[in-house]
């Protein structure tokens, strides 16, 4: 850890240029970079449109988060970014499928921002997200009931609603 922070990078990827794929900070709040519908297995953008880049932008955060050794219900806040709100808004159900095939009913803080364009040509998509940890590194949900684990007076965790 530099300086307080962790550079999280997934096993297999090529090392990115002038930024993080993610950042872990003391108390265990990973930042997830903006994630692209890139396919690591073929360093290209998924091919089919939107609802494809989307689902593959999802893998790409979830993958950053298990690097850290988290999960999808650690994930606290997403921001997604979209080249085409007409397209987003029709594809809302193609969308959810991809969405709950991955989180389930986790739906972490999020914000959805249509851009005039995204830095990688043919990005339709970019998501960046942020995750607590825990701060040993253990989810701070339970994933057997998905209860938010929460510290009692002595300090041992215990799950809560």
């Amino acid at each position: 850890m530099k300086g307080g922070l962790e550079i999280v990078q997934p096993a297999g990827w090529p090392a990115p240029r002038g930024y993080a794929n993610g950042v872990v900070t003391r108390g265990r709040t990973l930042y997830v970079a903006g994630q692209i519908g890139w396919d690591a297995a073929s360093g290209q953008l998924r091919g089919g449109g939107l609802v494809e880049q989307f689902a593959q932008a999802l893998d790409n955060v979830l993958a950053v988060v298990a690097a850290a050794g988290g999960g999808p219900g650690d994930v606290a806040r997403m921001t997604v970014y979209v080249t085409d709100l007409d397209a987003y808004r029709g594809s809302r159900r193609a969308i959810g499928a991809a969405w709950r095939a991955r989180f389930g009913a986790h739906f972490p803080a999020m914000a959805l921002v249509g851009v005039a364009g995204l830095v990688e040509p043919g990005a339709l998509v970019e998501i960046e997200a942020v995750a607590a940890l825990g701060a040993d590194g253990a989810p701070l949900v339970d994933g057997a009931d998905g209860a938010p684990l929460v510290d009692d007076a002595d300090g041992a965790r215990e799950g809560g609603r």
